[in-house]
C-alpha cells in the first residue's frame, strides 16, 4: 500500500481511523470521538512520552477526533490541520455547540465571571475557539461558563485584512521548536497562524506549505521582484516578506520572531544552517506594498 504521511495519518499497527480502512493495514479500524480542547495549550507528541519532543501544539477549543486512551495519553487527530500524535488524556472536554468566535487579539484570559478582579482560569492564544452562549457586560459568556473580553474576539466570518501584519504582531516572541502561539512558536508556526487569522487554513509544517500554500514564484537572482506576503522557503524553514527588501520569520538564530533584511537572512542560512532557497511561493490575493 501507499506509504502514508505519519503527521496526517491516524494509524498504527494495532489500530487506525475507520475512514482509512482498504488503505493502510491495522489490527483494527475504529471510529474517532469527537472532542475539543479544554487547556489553553496542549502538547502534540509523535509518541506518548512527556520527554519526547514538541510536534505541534493544539489550542483551546481546537476540535479532534479521539481514537484511544490508555496510559493517560490520547492518540488524536486535529480538525484544524489534520495533525495526528498524543496528548495527555485529561486535556479535553465532550464535543458541544460548534464554535462561534476565535480570539482576535494575541492572547486573552479567561474569567470566572464578569469581572477582571476575578482569579484567571487560563490564558488563551489568538485563534482559540470558543463558543458564545451569551454576554455578561464587556465580557463573552461561553459555553462552559468560562467569561472572555468580548473584545478580544471575532466571529468567525472575520478574518484579519494583511496576514503580515499578523505576522508582524509576533515579533520579538521567543522561538520554539513545535510552537505556534505567542509564548513561543517555530517558523511554519508562525505562518499557519497568521494566515489561519486571515482565514486562510495552511498546513501545519514548512515542507507541506511549501507544496500546498500559493502559486511558484521564480524570484531575481538579486531577490529584487520580491513582495510583501510572498513565502521564502529553505529545505526546512519558512519566512515571511514584509516589504520588497525584508522579510519575518521565527528562527533559531535569533531565538525570537525578528525581522531582516532578505538578503542578509538568505546569505546567513545558506552559509550556516538550511541552504540555498528551494522556492518562493505567492498567495492569491497577496498583500502588496
Amino acid at each position: 500500500m501507499t506509504a502514508m504521511d505519519r503527521r496526517l495519518t491516524p494509524a498504527r499497527p494495532d489500530l487506525a481511523a475507520a475512514s482509512l480502512k482498504g488503505l493502510v493495514e491495522a489490527a483494527r479500524f475504529v471510529e474517532g470521538r469527537a472532542a475539543r480542547v479544554a487547556l489553553p495549550v496542549v502538547p502534540l507528541r509523535a509518541v506518548p512520552r512527556a520527554d519526547a519532543g514538541l510536534d505541534t501544539e493544539l489550542t483551546y477549543g481546537e476540535p479532534v477526533s479521539i481514537y484511544d486512551e490508555r496510559d493517560g495519553w490520547a492518540y488524536l487527530q486535529s480538525a484544524r490541520d489534520g495533525y495526528v500524535g498524543y496528548a495527555p488524556a485529561g486535556a479535553f472536554m465532550a464535543a458541544a455547540g460548534p464554535a462561534t468566535h476565535r480570539v482576535a487579539a494575541l492572547r486573552t484570559f479567561l474569567y470566572p465571571g464578569p469581572s477582571i478582579k476575578l482569579p484567571v482560569l487560563g490564558l488563551i492564544p489568538m485563534n482559540a475557539l470558543v463558543t458564545v452562549a451569551n454576554l455578561a457586560g464587556d465580557f463573552a459568556v461561553t459555553d462552559s461558563g468560562a467569561h472572555v473580553f468580548a473584545r478580544h474576539l471575532a466571529g468567525l466570518a472575520t478574518h484579519e485584512p494583511d496576514f503580515v501584519a499578523v505576522a508582524e504582531r509576533y515579533l520579538g516572541t521567543p522561538y520554539l521548536w513545535g510552537g505556534r502561539t505567542s509564548l513561543g512558536l517555530d517558523c511554519s508556526g508562525l505562518v499557519q497562524t497568521a494566515l489561519e487569522a486571515a482565514g486562510v487554513q495552511a498546513p501545519r509544517d514548512s515542507d507541506m506549505q511549501e507544496k500546498q500554500l500559493g502559486e511558484a514564484f521564480v524570484p531575481a537572482p538579486d531577490l529584487s521582484n520580491l513582495r510583501r506576503g510572498d513565502l521564502v522557503f529553505w529545505k526546512g524553514h519558512v519566512a515571511i516578506m514584509t516589504s520588497r527588501t525584508e522579510l519575518i520569520h521565527a528562527n533559531g538564530h535569533h531565538m525570537a520572531v525578528a525581522r531582516e533584511p532578505v538578503e542578509e537572512a538568505v546569505r546567513r542560512i545558506a552559509d550556516k544552517s538550511f541552504g540555498a532557497v528551494t522556492s518562493v511561493r505567492r498567495l492569491a490575493g497577496g498583500v502588496t506594498d
